[in-house]
């Protein structure tokens, strides 16, 4: 396929509201996109499209990702009032810290509501749409997490992973007709870490000040090498020494991925 282009389209960007989905927000405005963006936090939402929607058309959809309904009517809403997106990016994340035996079955599928049902659903919904709109694109935001499996993030994980496949997998059956990216960050200094949950049968919480300390890449860095890598429709982008080292030790030495993990803070 052909360089994806940006100017005059429409780009789908969910997780809007921060971090990541902001940076690309700015980014993709920077470049002409007009933008439909999703979050489920209405006050930082409306700051983002009223800093871009100057310089191309915005809308705005408040929606919790972890309710069905809710993505099924936003989608609803974004194909009503926008019937040929170009591009859509699943950017919206949401972390849980403790042990697969510390959680809740309804805490680990929030988890995998808002990072793979949520993808999966609104892929679903836009993709005739993506189709008949030559040089359209899709761009999934798995993790470093979806490389590498570290202990106490089995959620987490687990949804990463899953999108990881569901991406790659698509991006054969789409191949010439929509492009496809599988995104994986390593640490970015989002809010993930200080809005994450803990499971409920975690003693004393969790401290996740751990995590905090390898959030070390600007948002705008990785918004920066996200868009590059939709422009150029590469099929994987690794964000970060992060992500980059883990990915090749983990294929390396698949075995020992303990002692991988062991050195990534």
């Amino acid at each position: 396929m052909r360089d994806y282009t940006f100017a005059g389209g429409t780009a789908v960007l969910t997780g809007a509201a921060s971090g990541i989905g902001e940076a690309l927000a700015h980014a993709l405005a920077a470049r002409g996109s007009n933008l439909v963006l999703l979050d489920r936090d209405a006050e930082r939402l409306t700051a983002v499209a009223s800093a871009v929607e100057s310089t191309v058309d915005t809308s705005v959809h408040v929606v919790d990702l972890a309710s069905a309904a809710e993505t099924a009517a936003a989608a609803e809403r974004v194909l009503a009032d926008h019937p040929r997106p170009t591009l859509l990016i699943n950017n919206a994340g949401v972390a849980l810290g403790g042990r697969f035996d510390q959680l809740t079955l309804a805490e680990f599928g929030w988890v995998l509501d808002v990072n793979f049902r949520a993808p999966v659903q609104l892929t679903h919904a836009l993709l005739p749409a993506l189709k008949a709109t030559p040089g359209s694109h899709i761009a999934n935001v798995s993790s470093v997490f979806g490389l590498i499996a570290p202990p106490g993030q089995s959620a987490y994980s687990a949804s990463k992973f899953a999108l990881r496949g569901f991406t790659e997998s698509i991006r054969h059956e789409l191949a010439g007709q929509v492009g496809v990216t599988s995104v994986h960050p390593g640490g970015i200094r989002t809010r993930i870490a200080e809005s994450a949950r803990v499971g409920s049968g975690v003693p004393g919480g969790m401290d996740t000040r751990q995590w905090e300390r390898v959030l070390r890449i600007a948002p705008a860095k990785a918004a920066a090498a996200i868009v590059d890598a939709i422009e150029h429709r590469r099929p994987r982008v690794l964000i970060g020494a992060s992500a980059k080292i883990p990915d090749l030790l983990a294929r390396l030495l698949p075995g020992a991925q303990s002692r991988i993990l062991g050195r990534m803070g």
